[in-house]
This record gives structure tokens, sequence and C-alpha cells, in this order.
């Protein structure tokens, strides 16, 4: 592999690293650790706690499911090994041209 290749990929673990931290934080601690403490806080009627361990990870990790798309196409741009440079920039020709 060169030196290219090298780079992207600690780029993209990186990458992979921050987000599966923040996943960590927010559903175990989150979730879990911190729960008794987010209980004090009523929520459209429920516990804080309770509707995060229940319906706020799972958001969080959607949300986190469009950064990671959103960061990796940057990153294949700057490394050039993008699927947009697949497509052709010129029009196809239409049948009369043919």
């Amino acid at each position: 592999m060169n030196e290219n290749n090298n780079e992207y990929w600690r780029a993209n673990l990186r990458l992979l690293g921050i987000l599966l931290s923040i996943w960590f934080v927010v559903s175990f601690g989150f979730g879990i650790l911190l729960v008794d403490e987010l209980n004090q806080i009523p929520f459209f009627g429920f516990k804080l706690g309770f509707w995060w361990a229940q319906q706020g990870a799972i958001y969080v990790v959607v949300a986190l499911i469009f950064v990671y798309i959103h960061l990796m196409q940057k990153l294949d741009r700057k490394f050039g090994v993008s699927d947009e440079d697949d497509i052709p920039t010129t029009p196809a020709p239409n049948k009369e041209e043919l």
C-alpha cells in the first residue's frame, strides 16, 4: 500500500473511533450510567432517563449514520476515491446525434 492509502485508512479509522465514542457515551453513559440523574427531569410526561434509553439514543445513532455518510463522502473526495468520480461529466449523446 502506498502512503496515500495509509493516510486514507488512518483518517477513516479516526472518524470511526470518534463516532463510536459518541455512540458509546450517548447509549451507555446517558442510557445506563446517568439514568438516575436524568430521571429527575420530566420530558413529555416521561422521565428523561427512561425516554433517552428507549428513544433518544436511537435518534442519535441515526443522526450519526448520516454524519458518517457526509464525512466519508468528504474524505473520499479529498483522497480521490469518491464514487462521484465515476459519473461522466459530459452529457450522453441524444438519438439524433447517433
